[in-house]
């Protein structure tokens, strides 16, 4: 006789397998960020040189080779500095925005190619739809919850919104709403270089200590709020499980 394997459980070969695809999956995004943030083996500088060249075009240009950038580990704050720069603050909070959302979508999309599949196989296809009630819930302010947590790559997030499933609008639309405050914060000090002491370069200091407290507090509670979530359905899952085997 066959023995019937449940849909939600993974068979020991088939299991090492997503193990193996995600572990090659973060040492990838591992190498790529010592490189690109630890060794700095990308010179923004002359990057901002390059784009500057290309007149009327830069700003898209920018936009564009930011979003690669920061989808690479390029860290966003310096990407931020240098549209401040180049921009100005008006223009430049613009040209942040997008490449922000664009860094966001770029990141979601290869970490639901590289790592969604495997993902949902280890949690099992309860757990997977838990998950996706949560997301389908709350997916977007979980988006923008995660920009306002201070020393998190959005990028690397970015990654691990999209192996869970998180759709792209969420990623775009979270992105772009959560990011604004330290969009403002980034460009405008990037463009007051040498007059720090400008009334704009004050109250972009003030949004980043303002945004930093804010976002401790929004870290907290949403961890246990998701906690709680996930909880409460794994033991709803175990309690109707129970009523199956009773049943039977």
């Amino acid at each position: 006789m066959v023995d019937m394997v449940d849909e939600g459980d993974v068979a020991p070969p088939s299991r090492r397998r997503h193990i193996a695809r995600l572990a090659a999956f973060a040492g990838f995004l591992l190498a790529l960020f010592y490189l690109v943030a630890v060794a700095r083996v990308v010179d923004v500088g002359q990057v901002r040189h390059a784009v500057a060249a290309t007149g009327a075009a830069a700003p898209v240009a920018y936009v564009v080779v930011s979003a690669v950038l920061g989808a690479v580990f390029v860290p966003g704050p310096i990407l931020a500095a240098g549209s401040g720069l180049l921009f100005g603050p008006v223009l430049g909070v613009c040209v942040t925005l997008g490449a922000t959302v664009g860094t966001a979508v770029v990141a979601g999309f290869v970490g639901r190619r590289a790592g969604r599949n495997s993902a949902r196989a280890l949690l099992g296809a309860e757990r997977a739809e838990v998950i996706d009630a949560l997301i389908e819930r709350r997916g977007l302010w979980a988006v923008v919850g995660q920009r306002f947590v201070p020393g998190l790559s959005d990028a690397l997030a970015s990654y691990a919104f999209g192996a869970f499933g998180v759709p792209m609008w969420q990623l775009a639309v979270g992105a772009l709403i959560g990011s604004l405050p330290r969009a403002f914060v980034y460009t405008v000090l990037g463009a007051s270089i040498g007059k720090l002491s400008s009334p704009l370069a004050y109250s972009a200091i003030a949004v980043w200590c303002v945004t930093a407290i804010a976002g401790a507090f929004a870290a907290r509670r949403g961890f246990r709020h998701w906690r709680g979530h996930t909880a409460g359905g794994a033991q709803d899952s175990v309690a109707e499980a129970d009523r199956e085997a009773g049943a039977g």
